[in-house]
């Protein structure tokens, strides 16, 4: 089995993320992706022997509409797609990555020029397990990894230092040693 189908089946076992992915067709949404956290901890999940749903706090889902860079936008998206799930049990983090720009500098601190697309905002995710998105294609599971599956399948963290600064990195990792506490954390200036 190559690493994407294992991405693939085991992602799928994941009720919650399952149940996304069988409505996909209803989510109606501009370059539209799942990604990040609830994809790599429904690995190391998997890797560690922990119950599907240990430690996901949301579905992450972008999508990408320069022509609406609206936070009611955005939110109505949102609440559109939340309604669609309403017995989930999971939060659905929606976001539109044409407008991250717009706000970013008030929550991190600096400011970061606009991305082109969604693929472009997954390449900028904090660390190399998370730098992945999926969703359905025309020929099966489309798979965005932009530095392979390696680290996510081996338990490892490792920063991407696209974008994000050693204090990020650092509260994340923290934030995923409490219910992960087996990963392998590659440090700051080591990565």
């Amino acid at each position: 089995m190559t690493s994407r189908t294992c991405l693939e089946t085991t992602v799928l076992k994941n009720p919650a993320v399952n149940a996304v992915w069988q409505g996909w067709h209803h989510l109606q949404l501009p370059q539209c992706w799942l990604v990040a956290g609830c994809l790599a901890q429904t690995v190391w999940n998997a890797r560690f022997g922990l119950p599907g749903m240990h430690g996901i706090s949301d579905i992450d889902l972008i999508y990408f509409d320069p022509t609406d860079l609206s936070l009611s936008g955005e939110q109505a998206h949102a609440e559109r797609i939340r309604a669609l799930f309403p017995d989930l049990g999971i939060w659905m983090d929606v976001k539109n990555e044409a407008r991250v720009h717009l706000w970013y500098a008030a929550r991190f601190g600096f400011q970061i020029r606009p991305y082109s697309s969604a693929v472009d905002a997954i390449d900028t995710f904090p660390t190399t397990a998370t730098t992945i998105g999926m969703r359905p294609g025309p020929h099966g599971c489309e798979i965005h990894a932009t530095f392979g599956l390696g680290d996510l399948f081996a338990g490892v963290v490792r920063p991407n230092k696209r974008l994000i600064t050693r204090g990020i990195y650092e509260a994340k990792v923290a934030k995923w040693r409490v219910h992960w506490p087996d990963l392998r954390v590659v440090g700051w200036d080591a990565g």
